[in-house]
Parts: C-alpha cells; structure tokens; sequence
C-alpha cells in the first residue's frame, strides 16, 4: 500500500471480504444464503450471485466554484450481467459506502430477473453532501464520475441512472 492510499478505500474493500452480518451487503449474503433450500438445481449457482462481477472504486477531483479542489469516492458495482447490460441507479450520498452499493447492484439483478427483464444488475455511488454543492459542481461531478467510471459503462455494458439525491438534470451533467 502505498503512503497516498486513502484509508477509507482499504476499509471499503475490507467490508467486502468480512462483511458484518448487518451491513447491506452482508444482510444481502444472508438472504442468499436463506433462500438455497428453495431453489432445488439451480442452488449451485448460489455462489455465483454473492460474487459481484465488477467493482470500481474511483476518485473524484472536482474544482470547486471558489477554485479549490476537492476529492470525492465514488463507486460502481456490476453485480452480474448475464442477463444483459447493468442497470441501476448512482446516489448522492454522504454515507455511501462501497458494501452498500455492492447489495443495492445485487438486488437489482434480483429485481431484473424477478420481472423477466434483460438487464443485469449494477448500482453506483458518490460519497458527497449534493446539498453543500452548487448546481455547477454537481454537474462537474457527474462529468468527472461518468469519465472516471467510462471504461466499465456505456449501452450495451452498464447504463447508469438517476437514485438517491440525483435527477435527469444532475445525471445529464
């Protein structure tokens, strides 16, 4: 680890690999677990959906409207895609955690099969206060995670969309 390792990404991902039993991500493991009985042959696949295929963790440089800069840690999580391309929305959260948008992508692959749709499921996040940023820098932001988050997304990959604290305007940027 290098000594501009930010702390909070190493315990991001430690989160993943011992999960509290009440984080999101580890209630998600849980419910998986619960439902292995009921699902006769197809049970061996249990593992497959408490892996996530993909999760980014990116930072977020913007500059501010008095010219400072800030960094911010977003995430993208692409729980599984083969039923199609991710779908999922990105928050705007101060508490946003990489463990929570890892059980939020994986209940959208839940969702998206429950009703037959050919997506996958994915889910992203910005650890930021949108309600302490200007309409500017909320749209800077949208531009920096949407280039930071590139090379995992796009129309037949993963197609972010609107969640908690954004809307069509902020996620057009």
């Amino acid at each position: 680890m290098s000594a501009k390792t930010d702390p909070t990404q190493l315990s991001s991902f430690l989160s993943y690999v011992t999960p509290s039993p009440t984080s999101p991500w580890g209630t998600y493991l849980s419910q998986v677990d619960r439902v292995i009985p009921y699902l006769g042959h197809l049970g061996k696949w249990a593992e497959t959906l408490k892996r996530p295929k993909r999760a980014l963790i990116v930072d977020v440089p913007i500059e501010m409207d008095d010219g400072s800069v800030r960094h911010f840690e977003g995430f993208r999580v692409q729980h599984n895609l083969s039923r199609g391309p991710g779908k999922g929305g990105v928050r705007y959260h101060p508490d946003v955690t990489l463990e929570e948008v890892m059980a939020l992508s994986a209940w959208m692959t839940v969702k998206c099969a429950a009703v037959n749709l050919p997506y996958g499921g994915a889910k992203g996040g910005i650890r930021v206060d949108p309600k302490q940023l200007s309409q500017k820098e909320l749209e800077k932001m949208t531009r920096r995670y949407t280039s930071e988050i590139g090379i995992i997304i796009g129309p037949q990959r993963d197609i972010p969309a609107p969640d908690v604290n954004t809307n069509g305007q902020i996620m057009a940027g």
